[in-house]
Order: structure tokens, then sequence, then C-alpha cells
């Protein structure tokens, strides 16, 4: 690559003189070269900034994608009192050759020619370190339009009709030789030149379909009207550094992502357009009632559970317990129940269930990250799409949040972590626990047909085996009619969630072998129970046995019938061959008939004791047995 070199003669002391090099790269600002050649060689005077450098290094702050870029503006305006904000991405000319310019139009306050002057000087802001708002640094507006393009425009105005503007040209700032690069007075326009003008008043190349496309006006004339008496508009035309090179890309990223940051602003009344359509706010928390996802159709449960909401007391520093201000923190639960039963588009392209980190961050009514924060929720596991947390902060705990100048992130300090963890790590356990359990019922219910089949093997066994069952049949009618009625009050304890009273009892009654599935975390893997004649084998969905070998085997076997069949826990697609799933099918049979013989055999042994030692040495055995295999399985 070519550089810029020149010679400079450096005093030492003695009186001696030392060249050094300065070799600058060859698209360093011409301007900067000479201004800084003549501050080494004439010592002249030094800013603290160099004007042409540091603009085009500006450029490079490293904003995450355009739309966190795009950001930057919609905040200033909603800061200033903005009601409706509209965004642009325009693209015109050929593929491959095609021109996108951004445009970021808002209702707010407007600025005067000497506040919008001062605004443009990088630095330069109205609410410096003020911390009641979005912005407080004066640099977001400049870096951001830069990060995009070369060159920005900013308009603004308090009267219809009477638009000052500013530009800043990063090849002009850098060709300038002056010591000290001051920006000139805002200059006066009566319209916008024509292609803002065109921009704002004609459909935008996407969304192709332009009825839903609500334009702010329709003509120049009507434009001049609908503006009303103040606002402000950023341009930023030719764009050269855009995430994506189509509008289309642009727009639904936009789209996406804005209805989730601004969610609270939108469902607060604050409107949002990208290329003239409106956004509706997308709460991830699946609580806002105005939220997009409460439209989608076939969903009847449309608000998560709000299962805990507490303030937290946080330091501004970590040693200064007398100054606290308080943030909110609020755990949901998704409405596992209704929607794990919703179809696979709707879970996954409508709801976007599986593609939102747990953990969202506000601050100011903005979201400024959602991620998962280990230390915190703890490590991330399978359950965690169908919980959320919402941790809200107000902007003097920047320093303690860890958010940076570009509002895209934080990096909490470790005293932050553990004052909210101590507060909502009991809850989120319990949470998560509690969608452990209704995922371990989904299991045992999903596999149900397997089960039916284990019981009609073991009933059709029954007359070939060498011991037989004691036999319960009523002698008398009004026996007849007591074991009915024990069997409608034993089917009601056994009832499946999809079936009724009558189903359950009907099932019940033409099997002698029962088989049913319990959340217990200090019960053994299973549990033996007769009566009236049946066996009934409960499995515990809390323990290792079901996760790690009942389970697993319960989701292979379902293949058989859904190849490719989603798992809704955490949006994976899982595609089995199909002789392995036929394996897994016969192979969750046979492990249900092993667990039905035994309860066979030892129901059988206990009936003929009638001393009850059996049913006690079983016990004893079946926990210390459940509590060996537990630390096999989980022994790494």
């Amino acid at each position: 690559m070519t550089t810029l070199t020149a010679k400079s003669a450096m005093p030492a002391p003695g009186g001696h003189n030392h060249e050094i090099d300065i070799n600058w790269g060859a698209k360093a600002p011409r301007g900067a070269v000479a201004v800084f050649n003549r501050m080494i060689k004439e010592g002249a005077n030094v800013p603290l900034f160099l004007s042409q450098t540091l603009v085009n290094a500006l450029r490079d702050v490293g904003y995450n994608d355009t739309t966190s870029a795009t950001c930057e503006h919609v905040d200033n305006a909603y800061q200033w009192g903005a009601t409706e904000v509209r965004v642009y991405f325009v693209d015109t000319g050929k593929r491959g050759k095609n021109k996108i310019d951004v445009i970021v139009l808002d209702n707010g306050c407007g600025m005067a020619p000497n506040v919008l002057r001062a605004v443009t000087a990088f630095g330069g802001s109205m609410n410096f370190d003020n911390r009641d708002g979005i912005g407080r640094y004066g640099m977001g507006m400049k870096a951001a339009a830069l990060s995009m393009s070369p060159t920005v425009e900013i308009y603004s105005w308090q009267e219809q009709g009477a638009y000052y503007r500013m530009i800043l040209d990063v090849e002009n700032i850098g060709s300038d030789k002056s010591n000290s690069v001051n920006l000139p007075a805002a200059e006066f326009l009566e319209e916008f030149p024509l292609e803002i003008r065109e921009a704002l008043t004609k459909p935008m190349s996407f969304p192709k379909d332009e009825s839903i496309q609500g334009l702010i006006a329709r003509d120049h004339q009507e434009l001049r009207e609908c503006l009303g008496d103040s606002g402000t508009l950023i341009y930023i035309p030719d764009c050269d550094r855009l995430t994506h090179r189509t509008a289309r890309s642009l727009v639904e990223h936009a789209t996406k992502t804005m209805a989730r940051i601004y969610r609270k602003l939108l469902a607060g009344g604050r409107s949002l357009f990208i290329n003239n359509r409106k956004v509706e706010p997308f709460d991830p928390m699946y609580y806002i009632p105005s939220a997009r996802h409460v439209k989608i159709p076939d969903i009847k449960e449309t608000q998560s559970r709000l299962v805990h909401s507490t303030t937290v007391h946080i330091p501004v520093a970590e040693y200064d317990g007398n100054t606290t201000y308080p943030v909110t923190v609020r755990l949901f639960r998704l409405p596992i129940e209704a929607w794990s039963a919703l179809p696979r588009k709707i879970l996954k392209s409508d709801l976007h269930l599986f593609e939102i980190d747990s953990v969202s961050f506000v601050r100011a009514d903005r979201e400024v990250y959602s991620g998962h924060i280990t230390d915190i929720v703890g490590k991330r596991t399978s359950t965690d799409p169908w919980w959320r947390l919402e941790i809200d902060f107000p902007p003097v705990l920047d320093e303690a949040f860890g958010v940076n100048v570009n509002k895209q992130g934080v990096r909490l300090k470790n005293y932050v972590c553990e004052a909210i963890k101590k507060q909502i790590s009991e809850e989120l356990r319990y949470v998560k626990e509690n969608i452990k359990q209704h995922w371990a019922q989904r299991a045992a219910e999903d596999a149900g047909p397997k089960l039916t089949e284990a019981e009609k093997r073991a009933n059709e066994a029954e007359a070939l085996q060498a011991t037989l069952f004691p036999s319960q049949i009523p002698q008398t009618e009004e026996a007849a009619k007591i074991q009915e009625e024990n069997l409608r009050a034993l089917a009601v304890t056994l009832k499946r969630n999809w079936e009724t009273d009558e189903e359950a009892y009907t099932r019940i009654k033409d099997s002698r072998f029962l088989t049913d599935f319990k959340h217990d975390e200090d019960a053994p893997f299973y549990r033996v129970d007769s009566r009236g004649g049946k066996v009934i084998l409960t499995v515990n969905t809390a323990h290792q046995f079901f996760e790690k070998i009942y389970k697993p085997l319960a989701s292979l076997s379902k293949q058989v019938t859904q190849p490719g069949v989603l798992d809704e826990m955490d949006g994976t697609t899982t595609i089995v061959e199909p002789d392995l799933a036929k394996a897994a099918a016969e192979a969750i049979t046979s492990l249900q008939l092993l667990l039905l013989s035994l309860a066979r055999t030892q129901s059988v042994m206990e009936y003929q004791d009638n001393s009850g030692e059996h049913r006690t040495l079983f016990g004893i055995l079946r926990r210390q047995w459940s509590l060996n295999l537990e630390t096999m399985l989980v022994h790494n």
C-alpha cells in the first residue's frame, strides 16, 4: 500500500536534531498531513483534537449493524419530544450498482440555527451527562451517521417552511489545512433538496405492496404542510458501510429489532414507521397487551404470567452504599400449557420464541441489551425459551451496568450481578423447575400410545405367568357397585390430560396394568401400588432415570409417526433414521414391560405377606436403588 512519508526534524537535548519518519496511509486526509507537519516543524499551536484525522477515525466507532447506528437518530428524536419518527432506506439504481440513502425524520421540537450548529460539533450536546433521558454525550448522532456514509446532512426547523441545514463531509474536513476546523453557520432553505422530497412523497421499493405504505405526503406541497411547525431530518446519502446492500434486508432487520428495542415507547403511544410501514411493538416478555403477538391468529392465551416483581437498590459505586437507585426486576413465565401445543410455524416464525435470549435490559424505556447473563441466571438450559427476565434500570446507573457510549450492550459489575441474583434466584429456580415438570409430563403423555401397547402386552401375558395375581371378582351386586365406585375414584387420580373421566374409567377398568407419571424430587425413580386388583406403576419424572433413559427413548420413539418433529423446548428439529426410530419405539415398550413386571412381582409378594415385611423391605430397596442409580447416571 502506498504511504505518505515525510521527515521532520525534532530538536533533541543538547541542540542536536533528529529526523522522525511520518508514515501515513495512502488514504490519510491531505489536510491533516499538512497540519501535522506544520505542528512538528514549526512548533505551531496544537489543538487537543486534530479534526481532520478524528472525523475519519470516528467512522470506525464500531456499531454492531446498520440498525444499531440508525437507532441513535431514533433515540434523539424521542428524547426531544417526537411523537412520530420515520426511517427510510432509499434504494435506487440497478442491482449491484444501487445506491442506498438513509433518512430519519421526526416531528420533535426542532432546533434553532445556532443550536443546530452547536450540536453538529462532536461533543456538542444539550444533554451532556444528563441522566434523565436516552442520550448523554453528544457523539451518537454524528458518529452513527458517519459510520454509514462519509457525509451527513442535518435539517431542523421551528417554523413551517423555514429549514436550516448543517453538513458534515469527511472529505472536505480532511482536506482543510487549518489548525482548527470551525463549523460554518447553518444554511437557510425554503424546501428540502429534490432527492429528499422525492423520497418522502413516493412509495419505497420495499415493501413492494404499496397499500401497506402510509406515506407522510403525496406531493411536495402537501409535504410542506405535513412536516409541521417543527422537526428534524437526518439525511445520510450514498452509504458505503451498511450491513446489507438491499432495502429489503435493511428494512426487515430494522423492523424486527426496533419493534423490540422501542416496545415500551411504542406501547405508550409513540409512532415509528420504517419505509412508510408502521412498526408494532414486539414484546419478548409477551406481556404488553398491545404487542404484535396478541394479533397472531389461533393464539387464545396471549399474555405471559408475571411471576415475581421486585425492586433492587443498586449503588452507583460498589462501596458507596449510601447512594443507591432502584432497579426493577420482573420475572415472567410464558403460557407454556397453551403455547406448547401450537404449530411449529407459530412458535418459530410468528412468536419468534426460540430466537430471543431470556434476559432483557431496559434503560429509560429503551432496550439496550438482550442476552443470557450466566452470573445472574446460571447456565443455559433447554427450558430458557419459556421464561423471561426484564431488568429496568435508570441512566444514572450506566457505570454500574457498563453501558457504552453507543448503547449497544451492558457489562455489569460483579456487585450488580450478585445483588440481582440474590433477589431473583429462588423464584427463577422455581419457574425453571415448573417448566421442567411440564415437559416431563408432556414427554410421558407423548409416549401414551406406547404405554398402552406395553400395558396391552402385559395383560396378554398374564395368563402365561407362573404365579397368578390375586383376583378380585365381586360376588354380589353391591360389591360390584362398590368396586365400580372405587375404580372411578382411581380413574380420577390417574386420568391423563387429554382424557375425559369416562375414557379414563374405561381404560383403567379394562387393564390390570397401569402406568402413571409424577414429579417428586424426594421420591425413588418408581413406585408400586396395588389397588382394586390393579398393578399401578408410577415413574418419577424428577429422577435422572427419567431424564437420561426414559425420556430420550420416548422422544426417539415419537419420531415413528412424526419425523423431523420440533423440540418445543429449544426450537430445534431432530431428524431420526426410520430404523432407529422403530428400534427406540420397541425399546421404550420393553423398558415399560421391565418396570411393569417388576411392579407385578412386588405386588404379588406383598399380597402374600401378611406381616408387611416385604412392603417395608421393597420400600428400602427402591430408595437405595434410586440413590445408587442417580449417583451413577450423574457421575462425570
